[in-house]
This record gives structure tokens, sequence and C-alpha cells, in this order.
């Protein structure tokens, strides 16, 4: 290798090339940073939710972002598989190794949600965060909390859990330890002094975690634990209660196009990571979106009684229905049945279609 050639794949993040990476990022891209710090500033205004239903929505979030987060690398485990298992029942038509994974994943993004506050990014937790995540990977025991020491390559995965082609190489094994301490540094004070807006920065951060790929293994689902603990530090604190890992499985191939436009600029005289940007704040944008409906939903489960309650959530799964067929699907008495139908026409959570006893409701 030349002396050329090994600066330019030495190149460290830094504010110049972070700039540069940043300079000609479109008015999309701007203009999808204001309405997530909107509906931020909605959640946060709002959120005044009962500890209950708090209470709920993580634990449900815990298995879906398990789910889809070990699916993304080759797992197979369904999200009611993955409950099974964490209730402590075996699920035998599953490997050792899924298990132990999903299990691995399950438990330090429980502890991300439940400590955010306390734990402080740097390289050091990251390599804590790998060993945690691995702890119960037999095959991993060898090189948890440890960077890699030989190459990697990424490779895009399918539903079976093949891979179907290698995305980009990885940075070498012997610049890896330099790279991330340069990088966690880079991120850590660069959102300290919030000069760049933190989603630019954390977008940064994640695309060339990904492209150093600093682990053997476990680096796509420890991004994505990352992910979650840099973005409630940024503010963004309704990450418990929306699946930021279930949109991510959900939009897959855009996910691994984004990744390999924008690595495949770093180091080069054209930098730009705005493809990858692109795609993260569209998942961001659509969690915010979520994260603002489930206000009202949990509005709607303040104000109603149990009674009450079955019977939206019945009309909400319908296109259209009667009082009549109200009483017979949810087995609930007349009265009852027009006393939430007055509440949920007030709350204009539903509209009256005709008059007297052929009226009909649909949700709004």
């Amino acid at each position: 290798m030349s002396k050329n050639t090994n600066k330019t794949t030495e190149k460290h993040i830094t504010s110049d090339n972070f700039s540069k990476r940043i300079e000609n990022i479109p008015a999309s891209i701007v203009s999808k940073i204001a309405k997530i710090d909107e509906l931020k500033g909605r959640w946060i205004s709002g959120a005044r939710l009962s500890p209950q239903v708090l209470g709920r929505l993580k634990r449900s979030v815990l298995i879906t972002s398990t789910g889809a987060s070990t699916r993304i690398e080759g797992s197979r485990l369904s999200d009611a598989d993955i409950e099974k298992l964490m209730r402590g029942i075996n699920v035998q038509k599953f490997t050792n190794r899924d298990k132990q994974e999903v299990k691995g994943y399950y438990e330090l993004l429980e502890n991300v949600f439940n400590s955010w506050k306390g734990l402080k990014f740097n390289e050091s937790l990251v390599k804590h965060f790998h060993k945690e995540l691995l702890k119960y990977a037999e095959k991993d025991q060898g090189h948890r909390g440890e960077y890699k020491k030989g190459e990697n390559k990424v490779h895009m995965i399918d539903e079976a859990g093949q891979s179907i082609g290698i995305l980009f190489d990885t940075s070498p094994a012997y610049l890896t330890p330099g790279q991330m301490c340069d990088l966690t540094d880079w991120t850590q004070k660069a959102l300290k002094e919030n000069k760049y807006h933190p989603l630019l920065v954390i977008g940064n951060f994640l695309v060339e975690f990904l492209k150093i790929h600093p682990f053997s293994d476990g680096n796509g689902r420890l991004s994505r634990v990352l992910t979650n603990l840099l973005l409630l530090h940024a503010g963004y604190q309704y990450m418990p209660y929306v699946s930021h890992e279930k949109l991510v499985e959900d939009n897959k191939p855009d996910y691994y196009v984004s990744l390999r436009r924008s690595q495949k600029t770093i180091g080069s005289k054209e930098e730009s990571i705005t493809a990858w940007l692109d795609f993260f704040l569209d998942i961001v944008l659509k969690q915010s979106q979520m994260a603002v409906e489930l206000l009202s939903k949990e509005n709607i489960e303040k104000i109603l009684s149990e009674k009450q309650l079955i019977i939206w959530q019945y009309i909400e799964k319908i296109k259209e229905t009667s009082t009549g067929d109200i009483i017979k699907n949810t087995r609930i008495a007349r009265p009852t049945v027009k006393q939430a139908l007055d509440v949920l026409l007030k709350l204009k959570k539903i509209e009256r279609i005709g008059l007297g006893r052929s009226s009909r409701y649909r949700k709004i």
C-alpha cells in the first residue's frame, strides 16, 4: 500500500470533513428536521401519559424492536416467539444462537430505555454495550467488547437469513481502534457543543460506525441500540414507545441502498451522507408522527370508561357499523352503547350516517 493511499484510508472524522459531508444537503432534509422537532415539541408538551400505559407501550416496543433488529441480521424469530422466550417459555424450533442473540438485545435495549439518563456516551460505553449485547452468545465469547482482529464485510441479508451480496468493504482491522476513538470523541464533542443539529451528528455517527464495522459481529444490532440512546440523549423521549427498529425492518431495501450510497463516498473528494440522512430522517419522522398519534389514543383511554373503550376499539377495526352490530359483537347493553356513541360523536372520533333506526357510524 502506498503512503498516499494509506493517508486516505486513515482519514478520521473532523469538523472540516463533517461540514463537507453536509454542506450541500437539500432543503428537503432541513424541512424534515423542522417537522421532527415540531412533533418532538408536541410530544413533550402533550405527554401526560399514565404510568400503566407507558409501561405497556414500552414492553410492547421491547418485543417489537428486538424482533425487528435481530431479523434484519438474519434471525427468524417472530415477535410472538420472542415474547414467549422472554417469559421463560422454551421455543424449540429455533437455534440456541437465535435465542441467545434475542435475549442479549432485549436486555440491553431495556437497560437503555430504563437508565439512559445515567449512560454517558463514549468509546468505553460502546465496547461495554457490545459485550452486553453478545453476553449470551456462546460463539462470540472470545471477542465480546473487543474490536475486530481480522477483516469483515457488510452483507445484505434476505428474509431467509442468507447473504445476497456484499454491500461494501469496511475499515481494516489495524485502523479500527484509532477510527473508533476519533469517531466517538468527535460525536460526543459535537453533541455537547451543539454547533450542528443533533440529528445530523447522530446520522453521521451511524453511517461512519457501520462503515468502520468495528466488531467481528453484532455491528448492525449495536448501531440500533446506540440510535435509541443517542436520540434519547438528544431529547427525542418517545423512543421507548414507538419502535425505531421495526420501521427500519419495514424499509430494509432502502436501508441498505442508502447506506451503500453514502458510505462509498467517505474518504473521497466528494463526501456526502445525503442519501443516508434522507433515509434516517424519514424513519425518525415517521416515528415522531406515530408517537404524537399515541397522545390522542391515550386521551381516549383516559376519557372513556372500560366498556366505552371496548366499543371505540371495535369501531376502529371496521369500516362502518350500526348500534345493533356493536351490541352483538361487544355484548354490551344498548344504553351503554348509545351513551358511548354520544361521547365519541362529541369527541369527533366518529361520524353518524343517516337518522333513526338506519343510523350507522364510522371512524373519522
